[in-house]
């Protein structure tokens, strides 16, 4: 199937119009986000989920308790989409455990975790693993059934500010508690943790430094994929392609929103190839790809010495590391994380700089939304 110039001169303005206009990733997620905001039902106010969520900021990080619950997943997403700085998938391919931290004196929630199935390459913990990690039918297998990654780590606002919230939520997922979940749900031998930085380039440091033995940075991921086009301007441009031609990409296909952008974009290239108007969108391309950034890559192996092997395949017996086996420990790791909070919580209160207000997406105040 193939546009006429005029149907790609059309899609390619489209495209223009949307990218354009975004000179920083964070520029784009916030346009995402709030163009996901008008499916959220409204709630009257003082009477909506944003209650629930932390807000005594008097209270010192020495006096709190935790809760790890798992909550059904509509909750889960309401919670999480009033705090997170991205619009969030609900049908989660693959393995999928979430949990939310609530302070127990308080009843109110202070974040929001997913870990879920790996993604299949990633370049720094392919050099972890010694080289390139092979995927042979058997060394994927072991994989799988030895790793998990950190999708959502999103604390409340300001929990997060005022108390290094973002540490607790990493170092919860790094936590034997959580490994032993893991391990009883779905069969695992969990030994890896890992996740990524929400930015890279834009931003000098990241809520995961700091961590160690917890978490280590590994190094940067590769960045070469093209963000994809959300809301109205995507529905629109796929109908008008779809009018055009008739239904190019099934739609029972997997992945069908990639498939399609990936899709328009070619035949857009083909139809306008060699004119002035295909040189204009294939500079429109470039500064799409221009906002995506190489993340830091960050991995946990649960105070175990050898998961480097275990992973690969080559034993599936975990010792554990004489030195730092037992910080792994939930309790442990609360402890080492009120340290931290309580430094930071009285630097900030000294200062006069505690924030006191709930920071949630509703459209009418911008949020910072690189922290």
């Amino acid at each position: 199937m193939n546009l006429t110039k005029d149907q790609a001169v059309y899609c390619a303005n489209i495209y223009s119009q949307y990218f354009d206009k975004f000179q920083r990733i964070d520029d784009y997620i916030r346009d995402q986000k709030l163009n996901s905001l008008s499916e959220r039902p409204p709630t009257l106010f003082g009477m909506g989920p944003e209650e629930d969520l932390f807000s005594d900021f008097d209270i010192h990080p020495q006096d709190m308790e935790f809760e790890l619950v798992e909550l059904p997943q509509n909750n889960w997403d309401i919670y999480l989409n009033m705090i997170s700085s991205h619009s969030n998938m609900t049908s989660i391919p693959g393995r999928c455990f979430r949990l939310a931290v609530q302070e127990k004196n308080t009843k109110k929630w202070v974040g929001f975790i997913r870990l879920g199935s790996p993604v299949i390459n990633m370049k720094p913990r392919n050099e972890m693993l010694g080289g390139v990690f092979s995927q042979t039918p058997e060394s994927a297998k072991s994989f799988n059934h030895t790793s998990i990654m950190g999708f959502v780590i999103v604390p409340s606002q300001p929990f997060g500010f005022n108390y290094l919230g973002g540490k607790l939520l990493a170092a919860i997922c790094c936590s034997h508690w959580v490994k032993e979940k893991l391990d009883a749900k779905y069969d695992m031998n969990t030994c890896l943790f890992e996740t990524t930085s929400l930015y890279g380039s834009s931003k000098s440091s990241s809520q995961y430094d700091g961590m160690k033995p917890y978490l280590r940075f590994k190094g940067l991921t590769d960045s070469n994929f093209l963000p994809m086009m959300h809301g109205k301007p995507y529905d629109d441009l796929k109908n008008y392609v779809e009018n055009a031609i008739g239904e190019f990409i099934p739609a029972d296909a997997s992945s069908r929103k990639l498939k399609v952008s990936n899709a328009i974009i070619s035949m857009t290239k083909v139809a306008l190839k060699g004119s002035p108007e295909g040189e204009k969108f294939a500079q429109t391309v470039e500064n799409a790809l221009s906002l995506t950034e190489k993340k830091r890559y960050y991995a946990s192996n649960y105070g175990y010495s050898n998961f480097t092997d275990v992973v690969m395949g080559k034993t599936d017996k975990l010792i554990p590391d004489k030195e730092n086996y037992d910080k792994f420990h939930l309790e442990t790791i609360i402890d080492w994380w009120k340290k931290k909070a309580s430094t930071r919580y009285d630097t900030l209160k000294s200062e006069g700089r505690l924030r006191h207000e709930i920071e949630v997406w509703t459209g009418e105040k911008e949020l910072d939304i690189i922290r």
